[in-house]
């Protein structure tokens, strides 16, 4: 009895022991990231930055025992690091990182497929993309539709999903069979659950949180969906705060009632998100059981907690970078924000429409062309940063336009101007030049077109000044492509309009543009 007596209070101890193990729930942490476009070094209030990034990963995973990285696309285009060096410094340093699952944004088809499918195809990680068909491509071979990954006795399965390339992917640089996003995800979320007996399905996708076009988003995938468990999002660089559920909701019902979790982090890697699922509630009874934080990148990590071959690989691209972003060319009198109305895109606008002024002159003397401009229009989306008031150097310039487009002079019928404005009246504006007023309701919904003081007539043929991009049709501004090219400059986009701002500076006058809004609400309606 004694004997007994002795021991009881190590089996009562074993025993707490044992009871603690299995309440104790085995984790997976999922850190998720997108359109980090370019931004390898830290911004100028010490946010984002790619070692430091890498430190945070690296911190999460010498804390937790299961841990998934994923990207969500739009690795490159942005900075000066993509424009001079085309991928050799994002694409390695992402192999660096340790990214378990990569799936493709828009834009890493900038520079086309085969520059693509170089880096694509030395990419550590698993590529994925179930309604991108490649096939008889550079690209054949390169990605999966789905990855299984297994910890312990639960099965994680992953799948890619990318955009509807048209109007958006430029389609000279994207040759792919695409398949529609809701039947393929679907059909492969169930595939998953029902015939790979996955206790939990994750699509990574770059189609974007909302609907800004007619194109699918992730809200509606969600909501169309029925073995989805948890959405991680990029494209439309929408930041999900679980903070404030009321500006982007993480969790949207399903066809059955039953919420999925939608991620998604913003842009330029100024967060990470982090999504921790409790492996022995798998599988969920909803998504509102995964627990989803944003995780802030700073610059709060000393050079000893960095990543030295990181340091190494980068220090001679940097060198380059650093010596442009260094050379100041003009003054802006105003703080230029990279908004859809406003500032920056009128004086991208006007910048546009003075180059196509000056081609119309030097083809008027030729005899190619006796046309004056009418208008120019621009892509929102061409302009990658705002413009800070004070010192403009050539570095920022080249960076806030990084792509390779070229200014073209096109005659467009008035009626597929008005369609085109039309479409960017509903996505909250585009660039446009000081002639042009675009007249709508409260609602956006287009109701005039202004030129020069005149409603626009649709019968009659306008000079057009924009950048091919556009006048193919793409940023869905559709109806441009109904056009006849008249001239195509040989200079990327870049390149006049560092000269314009360049003039200013030799003038004595400081960048100083029209900041009101050119598309504005119909003044009978706000009276009413």
């Amino acid at each position: 009895m004694k004997y007994l007596k002795g021991i009881t209070p190590l089996f009562l101890m074993l025993g707490t022991m044992v009871f603690c193990l299995q309440i104790q729930a085995e984790h997976l942490v999922i850190l998720h990231t997108n359109d980090t476009h370019s931004s390898i070094d830290p911004m100028s209030d010490g946010t984002s930055g790619i070692l430091q990034r890498k430190a945070i990963l690296d911190s999460v995973r010498n804390v937790e025992k299961n841990v998934i990285t994923v990207d969500a696309g739009d690795v490159v285009q942005g900075t000066l690091y993509f424009k001079y060096f085309g991928g050799d410094v994002e694409y390695p340093l992402m192999n660096m990182s340790g990214y378990d699952y990569r799936i493709v944004g828009n834009h890493e088809f900038d520079n086309g497929m085969e520059s693509l499918a170089k880096y694509y195809k030395a990419i550590e990680g698993e590529p994925l993309s179930a309604n991108y068909d490649f096939t008889g491509t550079e690209l054949e071979g390169v990605f999966k539709p789905y990855s299984i990954r297994e910890i312990g006795d639960k099965k994680i399965g992953f799948i890619g999903i990318n955009l509807d390339p048209a109007s958006i992917i430029s389609q000279k640089n994207i040759h792919v069979n695409f398949k529609e996003v809701i039947p393929v995800a679907n059909e492969m979320a169930a595939f998953l659950k029902q015939e790979k007996n996955c206790d939990m399905v994750v699509v990574v996708s770059h189609i974007g949180y909302g609907k800004v076009n007619e194109k699918t988003s992730d809200v509606e995938l969600a909501q169309a969906s029925r073995d989805i468990d948890l959405i991680i999002g990029g494209h439309t660089h929408t930041l999900i705060d679980p903070e404030h559920p009321e500006i982007n909701p993480s969790l949207i019902e399903n066809i059955e009632g039953k919420p999925v979790r939608i991620v998604q982090a913003g842009k330029q890697g100024i967060y990470i998100g982090k999504v921790t699922v409790d492996l022995d509630r798998l599988p969920l009874s909803s998504g509102e059981e995964l627990q989803y934080e944003l995780i802030p990148v700073t610059d709060r990590f000393d050079s000893s907690q960095l990543d030295k071959t990181m340091i190494d690989f980068l220090e001679p691209y940097r060198n380059k970078v650093d010596s442009v972003n260094h050379v100041v060319i003009a003054y802006s009198a105003y703080d230029l924000e990279k908004e859809r109305t406003g500032g920056l895109a009128n004086l991208t606008a006007d910048i546009g429409y003075a180059f196509g002024r000056e081609m119309a002159e030097k083809l008027k003397l030729s005899g190619e062309y006796d046309k004056d401009v009418d208008l120019a229009i621009m892509n929102v989306g061409g302009i990658r940063h705002p413009m800070p008031k004070g010192a403009i150097t050539e570095g920022q310039i080249l960076s806030t336009y990084p792509f390779s487009n070229k200014f073209v002079l096109i005659e467009v019928k008035g009626s597929d101007i008005i369609e085109a404005l039309k479409i960017s009246a509903r996505k909250g504006g585009e660039a446009v030049s000081s002639q042009i007023r675009v007249i709508t309701d409260s609602n956006g919904n287009l109701k005039n077109v202004i030129l020069n003081g005149r409603p626009m007539d649709p019968s009659k043929y306008y000079t057009v000044a924009t950048i091919d991009y556009v006048a193919e049709g793409n940023d869905d501004l559709v109806s441009l492509a109904n056009h006849k090219k008249i001239y195509e400059s040989d200079e990327v986009v870049a390149v006049p309009i560092l000269n314009w701002i360049k003039q200013q500076q030799e003038l004595g006058l400081m960048i100083s543009p029209d900041c009101n809004s050119r598309f504005v609400v119909d003044v009978n309606d706000v009276v009413k």
